[in-house]
Parts: C-alpha cells; sequence; structure tokens
C-alpha cells in the first residue's frame, strides 16, 4: 500500500510511519518541518492547505491523520483535517484514519466518571478542535476511521489494548504508547472492517 502520514515527524505519526515502512508500505511523511523516519519519504507542506496536499495525496491508498495542536493557530487538527478531507475528496482517495482523544464527544462516558470533569475543564479547547475535526471527518464521505486514544507515552508497540466502540458502554483508562497507537492504527488501514467508526483505546 501506499499510506500518507499527515504529522509524520513526530509521536504517533512517526511510530507509524516506521511501523509501516517496516512492513514493507510505501510511505509519505509529510510535515511542516519535513523531517521524518528512514524508509519513508519526508515531504515539508503546510497541511492545512488543500491544495498543496494534493500532489502528495494522488495515488496514496490510505491517509492517517496523526497532527497534534500548533502554537498560536487556533483549531490547527480542524484546519488540516478539513484540508485533507477535501484534497482527498479531489483526488478520489477514499479509506483515511484520524487520532482524535477520548474525551471527545459521547467518549466522554468511556472514561472513569471522576475524570471526566477534569478533562471537560483541563482540555476543553482541545476537546473543541477534536470534535470540529471528527464532524469534518464524518461529513466527509470517505471511508474514515477515528480512534480516540487516552494519554500518550512513549514505549513499545507490543501488548494487548482496551476498544471500546461509539455507542458502546466500556471504560478505557490509563495511557496507551505511541507506538502502540500507531500499530493499531496501521492495522486499521490495511483493511475497511472499522470504516465509518469511532473507537476509544487505551493499554489493556
Amino acid at each position: 500500500m501506499r499510506i500518507v502520514v499527515i504529522g509524520g515527524s513526530r509521536g504517533t505519526g512517526r511510530a507509524l510511519a516506521a511501523l509501516a515502512v517496516a512492513r514493507g508500505h510505501e510511505v509519505v511523511a509529510a510535515s511542516r518541518s519535513g523531517t521524518g523516519h528512514d524508509g519513508a519519504s519526508a515531504v515539508a507542506v503546510d497541511a492545512a492547505d488543500a491544495e498543496a496536499l494534493r500532489p502528495m495525496l494522488r495515488g496514496a491508498d490510505a491517509v492517517a491523520v496523526t497532527v497534534g495542536p500548533t502554537r498560536g493557530a487556533e483549531r490547527a487538527r480542524t484546519a488540516v483535517t478539513r484540508a485533507v478531507v477535501a484534497a482527498l475528496a479531489a483526488e478520489g482517495v477514499r479509506r483515511i484514519v484520524v487520532q482524535s482523544s477520548t474525551g471527545v464527544g459521547s467518549s466522554i462516558e468511556h472514561l472513569p466518571a471522576l475524570l471526566r470533569p477534569v478533562m471537560r475543564k483541563l482540555l476543553d479547547d482541545a476537546l473543541a478542535d477534536h470534535l470540529e475535526q471528527e464532524e469534518a471527518v464524518r461529513a466527509s464521505g470517505l471511508a474514515w476511521t477515528i480512534v480516540r486514544p487516552t494519554g500518550l507515552k512513549n514505549g513499545s508497540a507490543d501488548g494487548t489494548v482496551i476498544t471500546v466502540l461509539e455507542g458502546e458502554k466500556g471504560t478505557v483508562r490509563g495511557t496507551i504508547t505511541r507506538e502502540r497507537l500507531a500499530a493499531w492504527m496501521l492495522d486499521a488501514l490495511e483493511n475497511d472492517a472499522l470504516a465509518g467508526k469511532a473507537v476509544s483505546i487505551s493499554a489493556a
């Protein structure tokens, strides 16, 4: 597969690019800095510019969006995601997996009850950005999957995870490594089994 990772220079995106290369995929790691994992084609781009994105998305089989906040920019995740889905629609690429956060929308119910007001208070702006990001994905008409991790840390890609689909009862808690999240996202990119689903996820 030819996979494009938007936000591929660091964090989950960099881990995803590295794992995809290891599995034999052709990988483009797109970021503002233009740095990425060895074995991936690193491209510098303003990911909030749909026209700038189109050349690298042309011919892609699937796209992952793993962008974080941008200093000085409001709703950065939303702006990038809107540009990505517009570019994908223009290029006829349908499969997209987007990193959001547990606590967005109804997934707040997937967190332990004592943590919910803390999330709402401390991460209000981030959750609002992710909510608009998710709305853009859902309205895109693409074959989308939204993944909502708990707290992130660095570590191994090994280990099991807990997942709870939107609309289901269940609890995720604690953290998940960026590397394990990246592995889950790559699994999702490689097939359409979770297309049209939003999934909360944490380490088991």
